[in-house]
């Protein structure tokens, strides 16, 4: 007969596993899911044996926890095998893992509860889109108030405040604008340049760029990165007010909110974006310019006098106005994620990035709306 038996054989708590010549599999002493950890090689014994066991034989087992149960269970195809010697302690754990009960069809399930799950998450997500939106609502209709109190009481504008938002989103944001806009500017000249050569067609370049840029790219290039930018930065200090409780403390004080904290940002915002799309259009027609005058042999000169005449002044005018619509979406969307911050840093990072990507999602999805009822104009 092969007896396989722990170490320590002299104490009768461990597990000890017997396959006789037979074909009977004998176990004894206490199977327990902590006792099989402090014995790997009688887990691999139990499993080797169980292919040549003809009848088994439990009469010997003092305990058993309800993990050995669920294997041995398991193991006998969920039957008591026949013939079987089982103590009356491991019998009752065996039989209360039995009478669990028992999924009709493990597919159908999964299939529910995959359908189910989906159905459950795009029900979630319509009713954040619909909570979001009524959100938005509120705050705009408390801006427009605050605004009309504002025009009421002119010695309550909070001028510093203003200021100081109109520096972070504006000023600061200059020298990034202008590099990104150079670098756009050179790209799609460069590219460009290389197809309109094969077709001689070179001086269309300064159409190409000038309608471009400043009618669609400029203003979306730019609210972008003020999305990411100055967007994340307003959501991310609202948040912190409210984790830190600095805006339970203004309520407690009677100070508006929406006045003191929301309606600077979303003025400074909305007065200094058309100014960023003027500068990083600049910057990118000049990127343009020069990488027109390498691949083309256009002067600067010639590309600058000629666009006003390829560049009508409504294009202009088109991408200032998506610069105020696009500056208002993005720092009343950042004020509204910003204010729905729970107290806790993981609500913080979630909402700064639901911010950024609502805002971008908008911005992208007014500008084809605006594309759309303007088509007609500037051409």
């Amino acid at each position: 007969m092969n007896i396989v038996t722990p170490h320590t054989t002299d104490i009768p708590s461990v597990p000890a596993l017997r396959h006789t010549q037979e074909g009977v599999l004998m176990l004894s002493g206490e199977w327990t899911l902590a006792s099989l950890l402090q014995e790997p090689a009688m887990r691999a014994a139990l499993l080797a044996a169980v292919r040549r066991a003809k009848r088994w034989d439990l009469s010997a087992v003092t305990r058993m926890d309800s993990a050995l149960a669920v294997l041995l269970w398991r193991l006998w195809g969920e039957r008591f095998p026949e013939d079987a010697e089982i103590s009356p302690m491991a019998r009752a754990a065996l039989e209360r893992i039995a009478a669990l009960p028992v999924a009709e069809s493990v597919s159908n399930v999964r299939g529910e509860s995959a359908l189910v799950g989906g159905l459950q998450r795009v029900g979630v997500f319509t009713l954040g889109i619909a909570r979001n939106t009524l959100g938005l609502v509120d705050l705009l209709g408390r801006l427009v108030l605050s605004a009309g109190f504002l025009c009421r009481n002119p010695k309550s504008i909070p001028w510093k405040e203003l200021s100081a938002n109109i520096f972070r989103a504006g000023v600061e944001a200059l020298p990034v604008s202008a590099l990104v806009g150079f670098l756009i500017g050179v790209t799609i000249s460069y590219l460009s340049a290389l197809q309109l050569k094969t077709f001689g067609a070179d001086i269309f370049i300064v159409n190409i760029l000038g309608v471009g840029i400043i009618r669609e790219l400029g203003p979306v290039l730019v609210a972008v990165l003020v999305a990411g930018r100055s967007g994340s930065a307003m959501t991310a200090q609202i948040g912190v007010m409210r984790v830190t409780e600095e805006i339970d403390a203004l309520a407690v004080m009677g100070v508006s909110v929406t006045l003191r904290v929301v309606l600077p940002k979303v003025a400074a915002l909305v007065l200094v974006m058309p100014l960023l799309v003027v500068w990083s259009c600049m910057a990118a027609l000049l990127g343009g310019s020069l990488a027109a005058w390498k691949e083309l042999d256009l002067s600067v000169l010639y590309f600058f006098s000629a666009l006003p005449e390829a560049v009508p002044i409504a294009n202009l005018w088109i991408g200032l106005c998506k610069g105020i619509l696009f500056g208002g979406l993005i720092s009343i969307i950042a004020c509204h994620f910003g204010l729905h911050v729970r107290p806790n840093t993981e609500s913080l990072s979630r909402r700064t990035t639901a911010s950024v990507v609502s805002a971008i999602t908008l911005v992208i999805i007014a500008d084809a709306i605006l594309a759309v009822f303007t088509r007609d104009f500037g051409v």
